[in-house]
């Protein structure tokens, strides 16, 4: 059935899980023609998820086409880079609508993007944005419950702060203040805070990503953290491959690789948790 043009065809989809009330969900809009940017982000407002994405075939229809328009919105500010909705919009593609390409291309503020099927779910490809050294704001130590100073990084491509913690326990034990932390005017650029340490027993490293200058306190999952946290524990572990845990109370579980040309594949399951049509 052809849809009307005020009526949008939309999944939420829990990303990097394979069950439900896990992992991160995103809302995916199937668009067949631009919308408002503003409409755009009044829907996102309304969905109250971390994160909505809108999608448009560039190259025929969603059932064929193998070249999108992506872009993502949290509830209070469109981002440029987001990895969990882009592995729920890549699900919804290939398994809710049936599209039978090898691999889809998405156009983004942050470059081109692509996405496949993969033997542990799908697999993005995403740009690695390395962090470099810095002192972190005493004013988001303060604001995590972090008393003494301690080396941190910035990406500024990713617009991410990273901060070592000591031990996975560590990482878990952040209770953030997140007044406080929105107090914070000088900030480096940054939009969100990663915490990562070295991970519990199977996984190589864990984090945990706060973000409530975007309107998100804890994201669940983020995907584009990894693209600062690949090339972060490359250096400290001398490898590429990863098996990563977001440490969330919802928690995720992300494949990672780091591969030449500046690129991180980051490979993930998704579940669906309900579809409808928004009526605008």
């Amino acid at each position: 059935m052809k849809e009307k043009s005020d009526r949008i065809l939309f999944f939420q989809v829990n990303a990097f899980t394979d069950r439900h009330f896990c992992g991160n969900p995103a809302a995916v809009c199937l668009l067949h023609g631009p919308l408002p940017a503003r409409l755009m982000q009044q829907i996102a407002a309304e969905m109250k998820l971390s994160e909505t994405t809108f999608l448009i075939p560039l190259n025929g229809d969603f059932r064929n086409a193998s070249e999108f328009r992506i872009r993502w919105f949290t509830p209070v500010t469109e981002v440029p880079l987001c990895g969990h909705a882009t592995l729920a919009a890549a699900s919804v593609v290939f398994s809710e609508i049936g599209n039978s390409s090898g691999t889809l291309f998405f156009e983004s503020r942050s470059g081109r993007l692509a996405a496949c099927r993969g033997p542990e779910g799908w697999t993005l490809d995403f740009p690695s944005n390395p962090p470099h050294p810095c002192e972190a704001p005493r004013g988001i130590l303060e604001g995590l419950g972090i008393k003494n100073p301690i080396p941190a990084f910035l990406s500024e491509e990713a617009e991410m702060l990273l901060i070592p913690m000591g031990s996975y326990e560590e990482v878990l034990r952040i209770s953030p203040d997140f007044p406080s932390l929105l107090s914070v005017n000088d900030r480096m650029g940054a939009q969100g805070v990663i915490i990562t340490a070295l991970g519990p027993e199977g996984f190589d490293f864990c984090s945990r990503y706060f973000g409530p200058w975007e309107g998100i306190n804890e994201d669940p999952v983020t995907g584009s953290a990894h693209t600062v946290l690949a090339p972060y524990w490359h250096q400290i572990l001398g490898k590429s491959d990863f098996l990563a845990l977001q440490a969330s109370r919802r928690t995720g579980v992300l494949g990672v690789r780091l591969v030449p040309g500046g690129r991180v594949r980051i490979s993930g399951k998704t579940r669906v948790f309900l579809k409808g049509i928004l009526c605008l």
